[in-house]
């Protein structure tokens, strides 16, 4: 009789197929898809001869809030070498960009047996940390077995995740039961993960709390303010995601707010290209960042086809609205434009960030809007109305500043696995 993990086990190898052609399709429009496909499937070139301390960072958001971890790990643990793990390019290219060479990065294999056993057999990471909701079953087992402590740290869960997880509970309370420790963001994703069967949770708070705006993304923010143009208006769509800034720029053309300037950053830089077209096609007059010129008073949008400037565009814009919560896609994190003091709306869908957006709109750090309308008439009120704007900048400083701690928490976690277990 197949136990549980061997039945998961059989439909990867069943997938297969599908993971080629999954690699292949992203592929053609961000061609680091097709690069270090043998790191996917356990191979790798990289080495080091000190211990290593394993942390799995899946894309861009879960890179950049570990930002501190590693900064305390660095310091606290000088003769371990950090391995990153990542799942997206754009994970990889974010841990580039902040770490550089310090760190060796790689990309997590997928979780076939095979795979992950040569992966931990070429590292043999003295610890591994996973981050947020990275729950693999073959992976958790195999350093189970192996006696690698494993632990999920800053983890959430939303209703959907729970609810998807709940179909296997024997799976599922078998895996989170082989983690070393779970610690979540908040007490419903602990509450969650204990429902499903987890023992060992505690809650940690969330580290993107604990980011601290680099100066340098300040200071860029200050010149980009500059080639904006300081006497406008500068609406940011952070993040958004596939169908939203349509509707977004349909709402912009029904309000009346003289010399706004529209800054859109989309969450994902293979559709850079597809948002130019768009906006060329709507007749649209924009400038792309990437031109790095001032931007012309004529110019209606600017399109933000850069990496890792977030902060800046968050510095430089009046208020902000984050993406994928207007459509169905469970928003993206608010915390980064809170942390500059700048005023957020949030849609209704923002189960991936569900305990912050709350938070956020309780004690008025961000107002949330139901539709593109909704937010168009928000918009023009804020704008007309700029000691509105402080108050809910300066109310966001201050909910980031009362959140703050998670690393502390996690370094906590760390620290007990690595100082006891390997004396």
């Amino acid at each position: 009789m197949f136990n549980p993990r061997q039945i998961y086990t059989l439909l990867l190898w069943l997938l297969l197929p599908y993971v080629f052609f999954h690699l292949l399709w992203r592929g053609r429009k961000q061609h680091e898809y097709l690069q270090h496909i043998d790191e996917r499937f356990g191979h790798y070139s990289v080495h080091s001869n000190q211990p290593i301390i394993w942390l799995h960072t899946v894309s861009v958001g879960e890179t950049r809030a570990a930002v501190n971890l590693v900064q305390r790990l660095r310091k606290h643990y000088p003769h371990h070498q950090l391995l990153l793990t990542h799942t997206t390019p754009t994970g990889r290219a974010a841990s580039e960009q902040l770490y550089g060479d310090d760190i060796l990065r790689v990309y997590l294999p997928y979780d076939y047996p095979f795979a992950v056993r040569h992966f931990l057999q070429h590292f043999r990471p003295h610890i591994g940390i996973l981050m947020e909701t990275e729950i693999w079953f073959n992976l958790i087992h195999s350093c189970h077995t192996m006696q690698i402590p494993l632990l999920l740290l800053n983890a959430r869960l939303s209703e959907k995740s729970a609810a998807r997880y709940a179909r296997y509970p024997n799976l599922t309370r078998l895996g989170l039961n082989e983690l070393s420790a779970i610690s979540a963001q908040s007490e419903i994703d602990a509450t969650r993960m204990k429902e499903l069967g987890a023992n060992n949770v505690s809650v940690m708070g969330n580290l993107k709390f604990d980011i601290q705006p680099p100066s340098a993304m300040l200071e860029l923010g200050s010149q980009l303010r500059t080639q904006f143009g300081k006497d406008r208006k500068i609406f940011l769509l952070a993040s958004t995601r596939t169908g939203e800034e349509i509707l977004l720029l349909s709402m912009l053309e029904q309000v009346d707010i003289p010399h706004l300037l529209t800054v859109i950053v989309p969450r994902h830089p293979q559709r850079f290209d597809d948002i130019a077209d768009m906006l060329t096609q709507q007749g649209i007059r924009f400038q792309r960042r990437s031109e790095n010129v001032p931007i012309t008073s004529d110019t209606q949008v600017v399109l933000g086809d850069s990496m890792g400037e977030m902060f800046a565009y968050y510095t430089a814009c009046d208020l902000t609205f984050i993406g994928g919560s207007l459509l169905p896609f469970g928003g993206q994190n608010l915390i980064e434009a809170c942390a500059v003091g700048r005023p957020v709306f949030i849609g209704p869908h923002t189960y991936n960030f569900a305990q912050a957006s709350q938070l956020a709109v309780e004690c008025g750090a961000a107002v949330r809007i139901q539709n593109a309308s909704d937010l168009g008439q928000r918009l023009q009120n804020l704008l007309a109305h700029p000691e509105q704007l402080t108050k809910i900048g300066q109310a966001g400083l201050h909910f980031v500043h009362t959140h703050r701690g998670a690393t502390e928490q996690a370094l906590r976690h760390i620290t007990y696995f690595l100082d006891e277990h390997f004396q």
